[in-house]
Parts: C-alpha cells; sequence; structure tokens
C-alpha cells in the first residue's frame, strides 16, 4: 500500500499541532527506551504520554495505537525500523525534541508528526514512507 506523504518545514509557532499529546516511538530497544524517557526529562517534556509500539502493533493504524495509555510497550523490543512520531505537540516543542535527541548518543532515526491522513495509516505503512522519503532526499542530495 503506497501512501503520498508531503512533508513540509515545520516553523516556531505555540499552537498544537494535529492529534491527542502523545509520543509515538518505534523500533526502540529496552535500554534506549529509557535513555528517551530521560531525554523527555531533561527536555522539559516528561509530561508528554509516550506509547512504544510493539511487534504486535504493526498492522493497527496510529489513530488505534494512539489511544493506548502512557508507558503502554515499555520494556518490550520492538523490531520494526526506528521512528518517532509525535501527536499533539507545539512546533517550539518538535524543535526542542528534535534538538535535544540530536545532541543525545542515541542512533538516528526517523521523525514524524500525526497528521489527518497518517493517523488511518497503519503503523509500519507510515514506517515504509518514512523510509522511502528518506531515501528520496538521499537521492536528491546526490
Amino acid at each position: 500500500m503506497k501512501h503520498k506523504g508531503t512533508m513540509r518545514k515545520v516553523g516556531q509557532s505555540s499552537k498544537r499541532m494535529f492529534g491527542p499529546r502523545k509520543l509515538l516511538v518505534c523500533g526502540y530497544p529496552e535500554t534506549q527506551q529509557q535513555a528517551l524517557l530521560s531525554l523527555l526529562t531533561r527536555g522539559g517534556l516528561s509530561s508528554v504520554p509516550v506509547i512504544f509500539a510493539t511487534n504486535s502493533d504493526t498492522q493497527k493504524t496510529l489513530k488505534e495505537i494512539l489511544q493506548a495509555d502512557d508507558k503502554y510497550g515499555h520494556g518490550e523490543t520492538s523490531d520494526m525500523k526506528r521512528a518517532v512520531i509525535m501527536s499533539g505537540f507545539t512546533q517550539k516543542e518538535l524543535h526542542r525534541l528534535m534538538t535535544a535527541y540530536r545532541k543525545s548518543k542515541l542512533p538516528a532515526q526517523h521523525w514524524a508528526t500525526l497528521t489527518p491522513v497518517s493517523e488511518s495509516w497503519a503503523v509500519t505503512d507510515l514506517l515504509d514512507e518514512l523510509e522511502a522519503e528518506a531515501e528520496a532526499i538521499k537521492r536528491q542530495r546526490k
């Protein structure tokens, strides 16, 4: 299933973006789950509920998985592609999180924000789309 995503540059607004205020985390081993939670605390984002997608969640829609409780999937390793999907963040919070992440020792990953279109996608479809977009950007840079 191929989706046509639209990448857009994110500004610096304080207005909340689409979706419930949550962070959906894919493809993290348990040790890095804890490192991400610590990074959120240091970055002043510890109040944001975090959902760790598990291998059994790949076919759930983003809307379905974002209904899970805070810390769902914590402690379970995921074989998915590595990504963080931000939902209901302000643009300023998004920048703060991504800057803190870049300064951390955590591995590179894909980033996305929830949209009215993507909330109906299966987790695996979004991860495939993010991978395809990353490859397209690499080709453009060459």
